[in-house]
């Protein structure tokens, strides 16, 4: 490389055209988009190129170089253009179609030697994806423009390289322009190059695009055009196909391909090749069959001037009345909303990094994701065509700050109807996809229309979906969306809608159980309706990833690629945190929005995704019965027979016995019942019977052994027994009616406040509990009596809503003491966080043992995923890291636990029923006080929370609160627990 900068001539037309404020102009010199397999013996460009960052395009290119790697975004690079979060508002106040005169603009040049082997070939330089207004130059000179940042952009380089020298290439990218307007998602805004670049050689007559249908009855249909680069095809080209390596001839074991039409005209030739596939093994997210297909372009002569490699998969996609059918099965969606997304590298996601993301929602049950709000990298759907995921392909469209101004701007008619266009050319092949999506929070308008009509002419194969065009009217027909998307609304109005006799059309919500900080509550409820309610289908979770960008503390930059092994289970190292919007010192930002995923930064699973995967479990316990337990296949299309089973028993006493588990052969929606495993003892009191169901042999996303479900049944109740009182012992309470004992630093009081969850925050429950002053809770002790071994202390805590009244008894029992407690809330006390007590410990207690449910965090409204059992965790474990800290790592339906040192020490907790029980380091004040866990110091005892009562955590930080039965009312609550020690 040199370094002598080239820069544009004044009079370049991409100089006089400006693309960055003209929103007719969506592309200049870019080729059109196709489905042609190009991967193969392409030139890789990615790498270091030398970098310059611009303060506007208008600027000029002097001065020292950089390097700047690419794929990666420069506001990750080191750069002083730093990332920015944003959720609805603009980065900037001009309106549309306007950019700030204050424009970043990132000028990337490396050489570049062409294959001395491409003589006479056409040379194609393909960018993966740039953001946001991409120009381009070789030698100097202009080749073309183009925007959509998250497509790929081809531009023809013959005439302007020659094979066997080396040519200069530029890419320009500038972050602002027109097209802005239409990019604004909820994600950080970043600049740069962020998805491969390569050069690529076809023969001058080649293969333009490729399009098949297979159709899960085996028929195939592969429609071809082609072009030559010299203008007039030449007569007698021919195309062929190969089906996993057969030829697909006369007297194959399949039907010939056919070459039904060939029209030739001086710039376009069309072939059309079928075929018809006996005992064809179909694709399904749950089988996902692929063939190998070949296309081969042959010239007169016979020799072969392109090939196109694709992996198809045989299926159809239709929707019924309301239901959306997969291969003719209404199908449950289960899907999550994904952005392109890495703590190191921004937008740039690797290779290995997209499989990892979607076997981890193979493994919990996932069967769906959206590509929220762009189309993804093409290696996304490969992935999703071979490891079995449906599909929604949303369009890069967004424009949720001029909405409404911009649906309806024909100035920006263009450019959707491209984008759409551009992203069902590219990912028609794609068994994986299954619907189109428009785009995201774009109000909806004519230039929705316009780029529906597009797609149901080009591919009527799939249905499209656009959640503006049908807000106002679920059942409306005649829009742009034939899929009832709605999002965030409440589970009432949609089973409401569903039995109300006017549904026209699937419902499935494209975003639903917003995943921000401790959240996802009503889940289970959730799938509950969807699977009793004909016409409820499923939807989309938000989202995926916390988009936690790994930042030094000292600098409070990215760290950048360097960045590889400074985080762990979901925690950053010392001297580095998880930043959210505000961290890098925007002015305007939406704070901890970002960070509203089913899984941290780093892909470690939240607690939820242990939830969503008993939900989604392929094999169900359906009850028990006394000749045995009733099993259900709850998949779609396969068998039981890639699965394996165990049983294991847990008595309330600590035993737990195993057995190996022989599943039955189910079909699909089939029961059987089996014999218990075990003969239940007499005694031991509850008893609890667990399926541990795994993969059966290695699959492409889990190896043998993977755990996918855990269903539970109760074979038997427990029976409640009453502490009995030690006969000439006494209780120790002090003057303040505080208990006293060796092994607590704080003595038990009322606790009606947890450090507030995002939930709690953005929904407007927080707020309202500090109005009331339940996070500073004053207690006054009314009355305290004594008698032998029992004390009875009555005390009040004042706020603004009233006076809550506390009683505490303390009885002796032999080796402890038994509490039994009450709280009276007032009327205006109508929805608190938690009624129940608080203590604190000695140090030295780090593991927790209890039976009851986990063994990973769970609450009211979202415990369905946590088996009832015998667990242990180190204390420091039992934290769960939210990006912001909030209440976590709270343990519900717990009947009994102990707090030990490493020598067997320590305090054991008896309940008088399953509660809600929470262990941690940290007061809740402390959670509170900070907005990250780097400024956290942990206690070095443990804080302990027993309540009577803890209110759901439901997902109103966008979307629904929790369900009424979840919340915590006034009146009187009642609990009790005895307190020994080891």
């Amino acid at each position: 490389m040199t370094d002598a900068p080239r820069g544009p001539r004044p009079t370049d037309p991409l100089v006089a055209l400006r693309p960055w404020e003209a929103p007719e102009v969506t592309s200049w010199g870019r080729l059109p988009m196709n489905a042609v397999d190009r991967r193969s013996g392409a030139l890789p460009l990615d790498g270091d190129w030398r970098f310059q960052l611009l303060p506007t395009p208008d600027a000029p290119v002097g001065g020292a170089w950089s390097s700047s790697h690419v794929p990666g975004v420069w506001t990750m690079q080191g750069t002083d253009d730093l990332p920015q979060y944003l959720n609805v508002r603009m980065p900037f106040r001009e309106f549309p179609p306007h950019s700030p005169a204050a424009n970043p603009t990132g000028v990337y040049e490396r050489e570049v030697d062409v294959p001395a082997e491409w003589a006479g070939r056409r040379i194609v330089l393909q960018v993966g994806a740039a953001e946001s207004v991409l120009l381009v130059h070789v030698d100097g000179r202009p080749v073309g423009v183009s925007k959509d940042s998250h497509l790929a952009a081809e531009f023809d380089l013959m005439g302007r390289v020659r094979a066997g020298e080396r040519a200069v290439v530029r890419l320009t990218v500038v972050k602002w322009s027109d097209a802005s307007h239409i990019e604004d998602q909820d994600q950080w805004w970043h600049g740069g190059i962020t998805r491969s670049v390569l050069l690529y050689a076809t023969d001058p007559l080649h293969l333009s695009d490729v399009t098949v249908r297979a159709s899960f009855d085996g028929s195939l249909r592969v429609d071809c055009r082609v072009r030559d680069t010299g203008g007039a095809l030449p007569e007698g080209w021919y195309v062929s196909g190969e089906l996993d390596g057969r030829l697909l001839t006369q007297d194959a074991e399949f039907d010939r391909f056919n070459r039904e039409d060939e029209r030739v005209s001086d710039f376009l030739g069309e072939a059309r090749l079928t075929a018809t596939v006996p005992d064809v093994r179909t694709w399904t997210a749950e089988t996902p069959e692929l063939y190998d297909l070949t296309v081969r372009l042959h010239r007169a002569d016979g020799t072969v001037a392109d090939t196109s490699r694709h992996r198809i998969g045989f299926r159809d996609v239709e929707i019924t009345g309301r239901d959306l059918l997969v291969n003719g099965e209404r199908v449950f969606i289960r899907g999550v909303n994904r952005h392109d997304f890495h703590p190191l590298t921004g937008r740039t996601v690797a290779y290995d990094d997209l499989r990892a993301d979607l076997v981890t929602l193979k493994r919990f049950g996932f069967n769906a994701i959206r590509t929220s709000h762009y189309p993804g990298d093409p290696a996304l759907y490969d992935l999703a065509d071979e490891l079995g995921l449906y599909v929604v392909d949303e369009a890069d469209i967004e424009s949720h700050d001029h909405a409404h101004e911009i649906a309806d701007d024909s100035r920006y008619l263009n450019a959707f109807v491209d984008r759409v266009s551009r992203m069902v050319l590219r990912d028609k092949n794609h068994p994986s996809v299954i619907v189109w999506s428009l785009g995201n929070e774009s109000d909806y308008g004519a230039n929705h229309d316009a780029a529906a009509g597009w797609v149901r002419r080009h591919d009527p194969t799939r249905p499209v979906q656009y959640e503006g065009a049908a807000k106002l009217d679920w059942a409306a027909t005649g829009d742009a969306t034939d899929i009832a998307c709605p999002m965030y609304a409440s589970l009432d109005a949609c089973v409401d809608h569903a039995l109300s006799g006017r549904q026209t059309k699937p419902l499935i919500w494209c975003e639903y159980s917003h995943a921000m900080g401790n959240s996802n509550g009503t889940l289970a409820d959730h799938w509950a309706a969807i699977e009793s309610t004909p016409g409820l289908q499923g939807g989309f979770i938000w989202e995926f990833w916390d988009h936690g960008i790994l930042q030094r503390v000292n600098d409070g930059r990215p760290v950048g690629r360097g960045g590889v092994g400074l985080y762990d289970n979901g925690v950053a190292a010392p001297g580095h945190r998880w930043a959210y919007g505000g961290d890098f010192g925007e002015t305007i930002h939406d704070g901890a929005f970002i960070a509203d995923g089913v899984v941290f930064p780093d892909r470690t699973p939240k607690p939820v995704m242990y939830e969503h995967r008993e939900i989604a479990a392929p094999v169900r316990i359906e009850c028990f019965r006394h000749e045995g337990i009733v099993l259900g296949n709850h998949q779609h299309f396969r068998g039981l027979a890639w699965l394996a089973g165990e049983w294991e028993l847990s008595l309330a006493d600590g035993r737990t016995l195993t057995a190996p588990a022989e599943l039955p052969d189910l079909r699909p929606g089939e029961t059987a019942a089996v014999p218990l495993p075990f003969a239940l003892p007499e005694d031991g009191g509850e008893a609890w019977l667990t399926l541990r169901v795994t993969t059966a042999a290695d699959e492409p996303w889990a190896p043998r052994g993977t755990v996918l479900c855990v269903p539970q049944v109760r074979l038997r109740e427990a029976v409640p027994q009453a502490p009995m009182a030690a006969q000439n012992r006494s209780v120790e309470v002090d003057d303040d009616g505080l208990l006293v004992h060796p092994l607590l630093t704080s003595a038990p009081t009322l606790s009606l406040w947890r450090a507030p969850t995002d939930n709690d925050e953005l929904g407007g429950m927080a707020p309202r509990w500090r109005d009331w002053g339940l996070d500073a809770l004053v207690r006054k002790v009314t009355d305290v009596r004594r008698t032998p071994g029992r004390v009875t202390v009555q005390a009040e805590y004042a706020c603004e809503a009233g006076v809550v009244r506390h009683a505490q008894i303390f009885t002796a029992v032999e080796g402890g003491v038994h509490v039994e407690e009450s709280a009276e809330l007032p009327e205006q006390l109508d929805d608190v966080a938690r009624v129940g007590c608080v203590f604190e410990t000695v140090a030295g207690l780090d593991l927790m043992e209890w039976y009851g449910q986990g063994p990973w965090e769970s609450y009211p409204d979202r415990a369905f995923g946590a088996p009832v059992g015998h667990h242990a965790v180190p204390v420091d474990e039992l934290f769960t890291p939210y990006l912001r800290p909030q209440e976590s790592g709270g343990r519900h339906g717990v009947r009994h636990f102990t707090l030990s040192a490493p020598d067997a020490t320590g305090l054991a907790v008896t309940l008088d029923e399953p509660r809600q029980v929470g262990v941690s380091r940290y007061r809740a004040a402390d959670l509170t006080a900070v907005a990250h866990h780097d400024e956290l110091v942990p206690g070095t005892g443990c804080v302990v929370h027993i309540d009577a009562a803890h209110r759901g955590l439901g997902t109103a930080s966008c979307g629904p609160d929790t369900f009424a039965s979840y919340r915590v009312a006034p009146g009187v609550h009642r609990w009790s627990w005895t307190l020994r020690a080891l």
